[in-house]
């Protein structure tokens, strides 16, 4: 289990949507929390929310894109704080192009604030996580299309991005169990968090950025039964995960059946597909010969 109580946290992406709510529910249940965010204000504003109910904040700037923005920010936050034993990359961005209409910035921009932001994130703050000696958490925000890819339509970098992540946070707490630093992947299904709205007005110049007006939205793209969350509604159900360390976490009961439909019909064809090929070879495919250069695979 890990305690969130008197432990320091940093939340990227803290400035609005589900990290402002994250940010307050770990100062509510007792840690000091880094508000970081790419645009300085909202993480000022957070960071005075929580301080007005009692809580210790201080506000980051942060852009999750550029490693030394990252390593500046995590120097702040612990000359603020003290160690970081709680991280939350939270940080996002989107689009709802369709891949052949997107320009090179729109790739570039969401594979960067969303996977490698959160692999920078990582590599920064849990070398000094571990030399602290007092375990951790890494938890990590990833999506339901993560876990289920075709379920948003028009959003295949989006999706290669979240189950990156999901996949990067999976395999890295078997990295960390020795340091006693465990890992969550937070897969949202649905929450309200105006990241259409806002997105692109904190997009870089670098990635093409900022654009005016919200993200454009397919017809298409809400679920006809999708229940949209408010961020404060699902952030004690996160913070609680984390600290029972949990892998995974959902907020959306019902869209287990949904990943039953799609995302393991599939997998599970798959498996039946290559076994029905090894019966009919009459026994198992046999494996390559084995030389000193076959180390690898792809």
């Amino acid at each position: 289990m890990t305690d969130i109580q008197n432990r320091a946290a940093v939340v990227t992406g803290g400035g609005s949507g589900i990290g402002r709510a994250l940010a307050i529910e770990l100062a509510r249940q007792g840690a000091a929390v880094g508000v970081a965010d790419i645009i300085p204000t909202n993480a000022e504003r957070v960071a005075a929310e929580i301080t007005a109910a009692g809580g210790t904040a201080t506000a980051l700037e942060c852009d999750v894109c550029e490693r030394e923005s990252i390593r500046a920010m995590k120097s702040a936050a612990q000359q603020a704080l003290g160690p970081i034993t709680l991280l939350i990359a939270n940080a996002g961005a989107t689009s709802f192009e369709r891949l052949i209409d997107m320009s090179d910035d729109d790739v570039d921009w969401i594979l960067q604030v969303n996977l490698m932001g959160t692999i920078y994130c990582a590599q920064a703050f849990l070398p000094d996580m571990i030399a602290h000696g007092n375990g951790g958490h890494l938890l990590a925000t990833a999506s339901v299309a993560g876990m289920f890819p075709a379920w948003i339509p028009n959003h295949a970098p989006y999706s290669a991005s979240k189950l990156g992540i999901v996949g990067f946070t999976l395999n890295l707490g078997a990295e960390l169990a020795e340091h006693n630093i465990n890992t969550t992947v937070y897969c949202p299904g649905g929450v309200a968090t105006g990241m259409k709205d806002n997105n692109e007005r904190y997009r870089p110049a670098r990635f093409g950025g900022p654009k005016a007006g919200p993200v454009r939205v397919p017809d298409d793209f809400v679920h006809d039964n999708l229940r949209m969350l408010a961020p404060e509604s699902i952030a004690p159900i996160v913070v609680r995960a984390i600290t029972n360390d949990r892998r995974i976490v959902f907020d959306h009961s019902d869209q287990r059946q949904v990943w039953i439909d799609t995302y393991q019909k599939h997998v599970l064809d798959a498996f039946d597909v290559i076994e029905q090929e090894e019966i009919a070879a009459g026994s198992t495919l046999s494996a390559p010969t084995r030389t000193a250069t076959s180390t690898s695979s792809s």
